[in-house]
């Protein structure tokens, strides 16, 4: 009898050979972090960060973090899960000893793998080429990856129960994407907004991930606000299992 570890394991090589097919896939996961860091960084250049402690490098790297999970992770993801139940293959997969916990974590894990991979590249790059602060307390760093990781598969699964195509998950991506680039500090930090909208978007999905990703980084943030990231995060992944319960196909959509 295989075990749950060789089970997974199977799931995921299975994965990466698609996604190494995969050209654009491919692409959104190599290539599309690094454009977006280079895209935030020019943007920050003409936004006062000066009440913020943190440099415009620094700002576009440490949110590159949460951009390249939700980029490698949600965005490829969601197309994944698409795929492989239009194609009947999650169908096929449940009737053998994976149980669907399995099913879907094997199915993410090369893109977790891969986002991880390029998180890690960002940080060392960051710190020994572009003379940016070494990770200042790097179990906040690993924390916020580690729950971006799981929030990003959860959403990804629920949003492919209400994604009809592979070609429709462009669409229905789009929402979290854009309210998340732009509302949970990843483009600009949220010091930079006035109160009353920066508490708004304290509650998004991924503010407490980014939080925890750039105090971890750059330091910063008292107990109490990380405490309460980490709640936020913890929150969303609690409703993004009860979505993925509720909602998630197996079957292809009629």
């Amino acid at each position: 009898m295989t075990t749950m570890t060789d089970r997974m394991g199977a799931l995921g090589r299975a994965e990466l050979t698609l996604l190494v097919r995969n050209r654009y896939a491919l692409f959104v996961a190599l290539g599309m972090p690094l454009l977006m860091v280079g895209f935030m960084r020019s943007s920050l250049d003409q936004v006062g960060l000066e009440k913020t402690g943190m440099s415009a490098l620094e700002a576009s790297l440490s949110g590159g973090i949460v951009m390249a999970l939700l980029l490698v992770v949600y965005l490829n993801l969601v197309s994944a899960y698409v795929a492989r139940r239009e194609e009947l293959v999650l169908k096929r997969l449940r009737t053998g000893e994976a149980s669907d916990r399995e099913i879907l974590a094997g199915t993410a894990l090369p893109a977790a793998v891969l986002a991880v991979a390029q998180c890690a590249l960002m940080v060392a790059a960051g710190t020994a080429f572009l003379d940016v602060r070494a990770p200042q307390r790097p179990d906040l760093l690993v924390l916020g990856t580690v729950l971006g990781v799981v929030l990003l598969t959860g959403l990804a699964a629920a949003t492919a129960g209400f994604t009809r195509t592979v070609e429709s998950a462009q669409i229905t991506t789009m929402p979290l994407f854009v309210v998340t680039s732009i509302g949970s500090g990843l483009f600009l930090p949220l010091e930079v907004f006035p109160e009353k909208v920066a508490s708004v978007c304290e509650l998004l999905p991924l503010t407490g991930v980014m939080t925890l990703v750039r105090a971890g980084w750059l330091g910063g943030g008292d107990a109490g606000e990380l405490a309460g990231a980490a709640a936020t995060a913890l929150v969303w992944i609690a409703v993004s299992v009860f979505a993925v319960r509720r909602w998630f196909r197996w079957e292809p959509r009629r």
